[in-house]
């Protein structure tokens, strides 16, 4: 099936990223937010991107103004009706994502693909509030998206196979790197790393390294580009310990259960990078301090 118009639900970090590279690729982009400000907003985030991209020349000002010209802002879902693609990127509630479906359902013409980036929850609990489970799938980019290539293509039990293919290719066209994988918690990324980042946690607990000698660690020792808890900051504190409850809930193995200095630190509100604390202090973001104190009496 080929994507003629794509639409993207959510204008924030992801939205916008997802929305900027899908037209880079040449394809119209309907962006869809709640409010004018929120449209704004992620406007001059995806503007911000481009005018960065021109100043290093690795965008020419013509193909800006192109690419710009290809994405269109609204609050009107109505919009959505010529769409062949919708993919939904809005905050990581299940209930609200429910939601959002079951308006979309009667809008979204029947020949278009639905597709979630969510990274953690269920795929097969959203198809079940569109009338159409079969052309239903995960589409998980990476953050930052414009950066990052890979997309997790998500299947369920009901995900016809002609949808699943039709999406990695889409994903291919808009230059990323699909992989494949199946309707089950953390997916392939966040089934693995988070119990990383949860084991690096448990060691500091347990006294083998500081905060920036597990880091130095990992980055010297294994090549890693950063160090766990670096990694976890970006990613956000709160977002690492919901993941991580999603996964302990469904498996109940003790290496997905978040380790209490974890929840400490989500209670105090030091979310890592976007809140200015976490296991790093960033009153200095140029020159981040390792928080060592942190699990010290």
């Amino acid at each position: 099936m080929e994507i003629r118009e794509a639409g993207v639900i959510g204008c924030g970090l992801m939205g916008s990223g997802i929305a900027q590279v899908v037209a880079t690729a040449g394809i119209p982009t309907i962006v869809v937010e709640v409010s004018q400000e929120l449209c704004d907003r992620g406007m001059a985030s995806i503007d911000k991107q481009f005018d960065r991209l021109v100043q290093k020349g690795a965008l020419k000002t013509e193909e800006r103004a192109a690419i710009r010209s290809r994405i269109r802002p609204t609050t009107d879902r109505a919009q959505l009706a010529n769409c062949d693609l919708v993919i939904e990127a809005v905050v990581e509630s299940l209930e609200e994502k429910k939601k959002l479906w079951e308006a979309l359902d009667p809008i979204l013409p029947r020949r278009a693909i639905l597709g979630s980036n969510t990274s953690s929850l269920s795929i097969t609990e959203m198809m079940k509030y569109t009338s159409r489970p079969e052309r239903f799938l995960g589409i998980h980019f990476m953050n930052p998206v414009p950066v990052m290539k890979l997309v997790e293509v998500v299947r369920t039990v009901a995900t016809d196979r002609e949808v699943f293919e039709s999406a990695m290719q889409f994903i291919e066209r808009i230059g990323k790197t699909p992989v494949r994988t199946s309707d089950r918690p953390g997916f392939i990324v966040n089934r693995l790393l988070i119990p990383y980042l949860l084991d690096a946690i448990r060691a500091l607990e347990q006294g083998t390294g500081s905060i920036a000698d597990l880091d130095r660690s990992m980055q010297l020792g294994c090549g890693h580009p950063m160090g766990p808890f670096t990694l976890a900051d970006f990613i956000g504190l709160d977002t690492t310990y919901y993941i991580a409850n999603i996964l302990f809930e469904e498996f109940r193995e003790p290496r997905f259960a978040p380790p209490g200095l974890l929840k400490r630190l989500v209670l105090a509100g030091w979310h890592g990078r976007k809140a200015g604390k976490g296991f790093y202090d960033y009153s200095d973001p140029g020159a981040p301090k390792a928080q060592e104190h942190i699990y010290q009496i």
